[in-house]
């Protein structure tokens, strides 16, 4: 029973089905209440506006689960270390980390229910994948002082590997053989006529990476590499899509504005807008217009506004 009546309650509801008369619990149901604060009353570096210095993380922001309430508490405890060090904070946007997303969708939306951080939420899903987590996120890592220099030389390393091996895919050409069409055919492809560099072969979805030492083309590395070589040859059209609208998302997130702005004095904007921009006091253009209530049309107000107090100035 799924409940969070009292234990003696539980009892009866049991006993008064036909058949469980005399049954025992063993262990009975229950259920957890938490206070909560109103997560759009934070700074995306989970600072509580008003109150310098104090930092929130976990379920007092509104969200659910173990892994959600230690991503903010790493973020929230980062930053208040920077806070001590008068360093800047250290923000995650949707683009770089599910914690992005988990941290922007709470301080830019807020929740009426407790929020579980779902792959479908993030924009980027084909770019925040687990095999690259650290190709995305070791610099900053470093760069904060969480990632070791030892660690940091093997991460460069890494990328160095990768990096030469796809070159070295895309200027090695085979050219058409008895032995290469037979291989080709052997693993369900198709013959070719005329010369082919590696990297081409790799994009046909039946050809693996290690099916090339076959034909004495593989090259000795780690299974790590060889994912990351194949996956940035197979997906790259839907990556570079992927990291054009990346682009697109940082130029307005690169579109700082002020926290000295009172929306309410800019002509233009809808009521609704200048009430949640006021409440919320967005960082970026970007974060403004994932804002409920603020419309295409307030932003394109919020860019005027932006050129005049620009010249202005």
């Amino acid at each position: 029973v799924s409940t969070s009546m009292p234990e003696d309650v539980q009892m009866k509801i049991i006993q008064s089905l036909p058949g469980l008369e005399n049954a025992t619990v063993m262990r009975p149901a229950y259920a957890i209440e938490y206070d909560c604060i109103n997560p759009t009353q934070l700074k995306l570096s989970l600072e509580i506006k008003g109150t310098e210095g104090l930092f929130f993380a976990g379920q007092i922001n509104g969200s659910s689960g173990y892994e959600e309430a230690a991503a903010q508490g790493l973020i929230a405890g980062i930053n208040a270390a920077m806070k001590l060090q008068n360093r800047e904070p250290l923000i995650l946007d949707r683009s770089q980390a599910y914690i992005g997303v988990l941290i922007d969708d709470l301080v830019t939306k807020g929740t009426n229910e407790p929020y579980r951080m779902m792959t479908s939420r993030a924009e980027y899903r084909l770019y925040l994948r687990q095999d690259n987590a650290d190709l995305r996120l070791t610099p900053t890592g470093h760069e904060i002082g969480l990632v070791s220099s030892e660690r940091y030389n093997r991460f460069v390393e890494k990328v160095k590997l990768i990096e030469s091996e796809v070159q070295r895919l895309k200027s090695t050409i085979i050219p058409p053989s008895e032995i290469i069409n037979n291989f080709l055919v052997s693993h369900g492809s198709t013959k070719i006529v005329s010369g082919i560099k590696l990297y081409e072969l790799l994009k046909r979805p039946e050809i693996e990476y290690t099916f090339l030492n076959e034909i004495g083309q593989g090259a000795n590395l780690s299974k790590e590499i060889i994912e990351q070589v194949s996956i940035s040859i197979k997906y790259e059209g839907y990556l570079k899509r992927q990291m054009n609208q990346i682009d697109q998302f940082k130029r307005m997130e690169e579109r700082r504005l002020p926290e000295d702005i009172d929306y309410t004095e800019i002509r233009g904007l809808s009521l609704e807008a200048r009430q949640k921009l006021n409440s919320t006091k967005p960082h970026s253009l970007g974060q403004a217009s994932r804002i409920s209530g603020v419309s295409p049309a307030d932003i394109s107000v919020l860019l005027v506004y932006l050129e005049s107090r620009k010249r202005k100035n």
